[in-house]
């Protein structure tokens, strides 16, 4: 068989090219080649990357991907090589919160979509791209891959968490009827240059980067972050995410088809974590981004609010064992998060 791993001139579609999670793979495949040095900071450690000339993307405008048949014209059109997944609506507890119908809509019908079009057209391999909230809310810690279903969702987001577990569950089902080579990656919570600043539906970090950036050049006293700060979180920088998608996507067939489940109804499905390893409380991570954006003031924090599930670390240890580690430290990765939101279009 010829291999199936991406060489140079391979044809990849990037679904949600303008995203966080799609942007960040966008650099990363048409960076210019290099070879990764093992521990180098700030880079990603291991494996190939860039010089990838024949990517193709499309904006909403010019596809509709919750559109069964725009999707299937599309691919039959286009016949890419691979796919990257990384197309979905995404938010954080106020989102998720407000338009939770959306939020599980949506998303089911672009994986739904993608997935299928991506088996009728004969893609190589595909990625879908999800978030360390498929795990259960008091699973234990650190999360491995093998805690999906386990116990019960958190609340505040179980729509969108039941989206991507479907999405996991259809890369399964299709690898194991058809023999595809679907993998799911389930990355920790992301931040980094073409992140989400809107002051209601941002995540985490680039909603405080906004709000101590306001209140630096306000003066203010004091800002009040949500919750008790208590809850600890995983976070990971983009560029690191897309080197490690970039990675897994060129594992050769020995290693890459083992993580398929093509010959399993049980047992570990499809999924690899993607993250760091270690979290912070969200007060140690608010401190650290007040530090750099360089506001003085006082922290509060408002109990009222919701602090989510208390604790998110994912465990790294599969990841690691293939080869791959995070290396951008968060003091480093947030300056170039602030940086892009002082960009003049945010």
């Amino acid at each position: 068989m010829p291999p199936t791993t991406m060489n140079t001139s391979s044809k990849i579609y990037i679904a949600g090219h303008r995203g966080l999670v799609g942007s960040a793979l966008m650099r990363r495949l048409t960076a210019p080649v290099f070879s990764l040095k093992e521990g180098s900071e700030g880079d990603g450690a291991g494996g190939e990357g860039g010089g990838y000339t024949n990517l193709f993307t499309q904006t909403h405008a010019e596809l509709d991907l919750t559109n069964q048949a725009a999707v299937e014209a599309f691919f039959a059109a286009e016949k890419p090589d691979y796919v990257f997944l990384a197309a979905a609506k995404v938010g954080g507890i106020h989102a998720n919160n407000t338009y939770p119908a959306e939020f599980i809509r949506d998303n089911l019908a672009i994986q739904t979509n993608i997935i299928h079009a991506a088996y009728k057209n004969n893609v190589k391999r595909l990625m879908f791209l999800g978030s360390s909230c498929i795990y259960p809310r008091l699973a234990p810690q650190p999360m491995k891959e093998e805690h999906l279903l386990t116990s019960e969702l958190e609340p505040t987001n179980r729509p969108y968490a039941l989206a991507k577990i479907a999405g996991i569950e259809m890369c399964w089902s299709y690898n194991r009827q058809y023999k595809t080579q679907y993998l799911a990656v389930m990355p920790t919570n992301l931040y980094g240059p073409g992140d989400n600043y809107h002051p209601e539906n941002a995540h985490v970090i680039p909603a405080l980067i906004r709000r101590f950036h306001e209140a630096k050049l306000a003066n203010a006293p004091s800002v009040t972050v949500w919750g008790t700060g208590t809850p600890k979180r995983e976070f990971l920088y983009s560029e690191d995410m897309a080197a490690a998608c970039v990675y897994l996507m060129n594992l050769p067939d020995e290693k890459f088809v083992p993580l398929l489940g093509q010959d399993r109804n049980d047992g570990l499905p499809p999924l690899m974590n993607i993250g760091v390893g270690h979290d912070l409380t969200i007060r140690e991570l608010a401190e650290t981004v007040a530090a750099a954006v360089g506001y003085q003031g006082a922290l509060e924090f408002d109990a009222s609010k919701p602090d989510g599930t208390p604790r998110k670390l994912m465990d790294v240890g599969r990841l690691n064992a293939m080869g791959w580690k995070a290396s951008t430290t968060m003091q480093a990765g947030l300056a170039v998060a602030y940086q892009d939101f002082l960009a003049p279009n945010k």
